[in-house]
């Protein structure tokens, strides 16, 4: 998922296996590197800056789409306030959110925008907006691959992988900032998965859970609710646009239609591709969640919505 935001791909994790049943999963919100974020609170700066290390331009053309290929390496999410939009010169400037200091970031035909979850253009992000970008090292640039304008703030929450759960503690790695945050359990911490109520041993290592939380201080607060979103070895179904298609590096890319969110899902490159599959099909996808990203195990394109 870019890099899972699958998102999670939005950062690197690397995780403990466990076994789950599979289900036909239509989850509130599954997880995934290009899912619209949950509203950090104001004092958890993103200040994660990508890693370039490993990150090479590709200047070639997908010969399938016509569009360029996504640079290869990690997946960075950032958050902060919109300084400038630049139509011309196609760049927007942040200003991250703590002490991250301002990025000036590129935007092309790759960019997708979105207002509220909302797919848009970038004549609709303002100076000022609220904004969450996936980024990318695009050669000497930082390249823009989603742009989240969000004004409807929540109550304070967090989303990210379980790394530990120990005596009352749960530690995650947070998909915003990258960074650990601890969460401190009661008597009156709610467990819920799949919009049923749920056990706190349900909360595993390696699970991927969204939590709101009551803060007590930077990184650290009570678990108020605990949503589990996957654990490795679920089966998850997708149904909804293909908006992006990198045969090369077998990423599909599709806005789910339940919960408007767009995700991430590896396929193989040597299996044999539905011959209609190209951006903007109607889609149905079966994927498991591996513990990295979701990978697709069957691809179905209906005809109809050609």
């Amino acid at each position: 998922m870019r890099s899972f935001y699958p998102f999670l791909l939005a950062a690197g994790v690397t995780l403990s296996a466990c076994s789950v049943h599979a289900q036909e999963a239509q989850p509130q919100q599954p997880m995934s590197t290009a899912q619209q974020p949950a509203t950090p609170i104001e004092e958890m700066p993103v200040t994660v800056r990508p890693d370039g290390s490993d990150a090479k331009k590709k200047t070639d053309t997908d010969p399938v789409t016509g569009v360029p290929a996504l640079p290869k390496g990690k997946t960075s999410m950032v958050g902060g306030k919109v300084s400038k939009i630049d139509g011309v010169h196609n760049k927007i400037g942040v200003k991250i959110f703590g002490d991250g200091g301002h990025w000036d970031l590129a935007f092309d035909e790759r960019t997708h925008f979105y207002r509220d979850g909302v797919e848009t253009t970038f004549e609709n992000v303002k100076k000022g907006d609220r904004v969450y970008v996936d980024t990318m090292l695009d050669g000497h640039r930082i390249l823009a691959r989603n742009v989240r304008v969000v004004t409807n703030l929540g109550p304070a929450d967090a989303r990210g992988q379980v790394k530990s759960v120990d005596s009352g503690m749960i530690e995650i790695r947070d998909d915003l900032s990258a960074r650990p945050v601890h969460f401190r359990i009661n008597d009156s911490t709610e467990v819920k998965r799949n919009g049923q109520s749920a056990s706190l041993a349900d909360v595993r290592d390696g699970a991927l859970i969204s939590v709101q939380f009551l803060p007590e201080k930077e990184n650290r607060g009570i678990a108020k609710t605990i949503t589990i979103l996957a654990a490795p070895g679920e089966t998850f179904t997708f149904a909804g646009t293909v908006r992006h298609l990198d045969y090369r590096e077998g990423i599909l890319a599709i806005e789910n239609r339940s919960d408007s969110r767009t995700y991430d899902i590896a396929f193989d490159r040597d299996r044999r591709l539905p011959s209609n599959l190209t951006i903007g099909s109607d889609v149905r996808v079966a994927a498991v969640f591996d513990g990295m990203q979701y990978k697709a195990n069957q691809i179905n394109v209906d005809p109809s919505a050609h």
